[in-house]
């Protein structure tokens, strides 16, 4: 088929190679413009960006979609492009960009979108996230034919997923990235012939993009939300905590059986044991063991090693 190919950042590379190694005739690939990154903040390109050039493809960069809007002159030479593509279809992974109605249009068989959830579950910009945040045991990818709204149209195929105790964005991204690869692929194979399957109006949850702001432990939560939270977290931004007026990432920790009754009683916060199999500390029901910790401008570190240069004490308070 004759692709139009819109991704950013590693989830939608998995499935330009995919569709790439499939043999279809991706006309072009559209991608975030070329962003400041590093220690130089030298302009990069995005990994999509890269593997299209690696394989010839043409590459579109506008910095907006919108014909009415701040960016007319770059939606109108992305519209001229795509009008001349001639498109069968355009599959969608992660762009970061909403895709007007003129978008949505211009191929034959419209626009199909590799959603990383089981839709009607966690529409929305981190569904990865989102789902290990809220304990969620399963997840899985929705080829969905989309329409004007937020990951609201008719899902065409759907293929779940287990999201293991030991799970962290990373790990279940990249499970995800290597289904929905295998998936678009299964899906243009049945473009055409597909009986639409209408999303529930019960169910829906909504993953809203993940902000820094939320990287700071919260010391009064439940210590199963708090280890939910520093899985889903990992590799940005990263759970947080203030100690000595430095900043501590926290990278893994699990919910621990108290080892006194009192210790249930304590202030959230309060450091109840410091060991080389892990920091316990007093949360607002229960007690989050840390076992892998980074301090600011150091790599991660299991506990054992960080407790070598660690000064604080039990009875000690960290701040929320």
């Amino acid at each position: 088929m004759r692709v139009i190919f819109a991704g950013t950042p590693e989830f939608a590379r998995s499935a330009l190679a995919a569709l790439h190694a499939a043999g279809h005739d991706i006309v072009g690939v559209f991608t975030q413009p070329d962003r400041p990154a590093g220690r130089g903040m030298k302009l990069q390109a995005s990994v999509v960006k890269q593997l299209a050039l690696q394989y010839g493809l043409p590459v579109v960069q506008p910095q907006s979609l919108k014909l009415d809007g701040k960016y007319p002159d770059d939606a109108k030479l992305a519209k001229e492009f795509t009008d001349a593509a001639q498109a069968d279809v355009m599959v969608v992974a992660a762009y970061g960009l909403i895709l007007p109605q003129w978008v949505l249009d211009a191929p034959r068989h419209g626009c199909l979108n590799i959603h990383a959830s089981l839709l009607p579950r966690w529409r929305g910009a981190a569904p990865i996230h989102r789902a290990i945040e809220a304990g969620d045991t399963q997840t899985g990818v929705t080829i969905m034919q989309m329409d004007a709204g937020l990951d609201t149209g008719d899902m065409l195929l759907a293929e779940t997923c287990a999201i293991s105790a030991q799970d962290t964005t990373a790990s279940l991204h990249d499970k995800l990235a290597e289904m929905g690869a295998h998936l678009i692929v299964k899906a243009l194979e049945q473009v055409g012939q597909f009986k639409p399957e209408k999303q529930a109006l019960e169910g829906v949850t909504y993953a809203h993009k993940i902000e820094k702001a939320e990287a700071a432990i919260d010391w009064t939560q439940t210590a199963q939300v708090l280890a939910q939270r520093v899985r889903a977290f990992d590799p940005f931004p990263g759970m947080t905590i203030r100690w000595g007026g430095e900043v501590i990432k926290v990278w893994q920790a699990h919910v621990q059986t108290p080892a006194r009754i009192e210790d249930i009683q304590k202030k959230p916060g309060t450091l109840l044991a410091v060991r080389e199999d892990g920091l316990q500390v007093a949360c607002g029901e229960g007690v989050l063991c840390l076992t892998q910790l980074q301090n600011a401008g150091g790599k991660r570190l299991p506990v054992a090693d960080f407790v070598r240069s660690f000064k604080g004490q039990v009875g000690d308070v960290f701040q929320s």
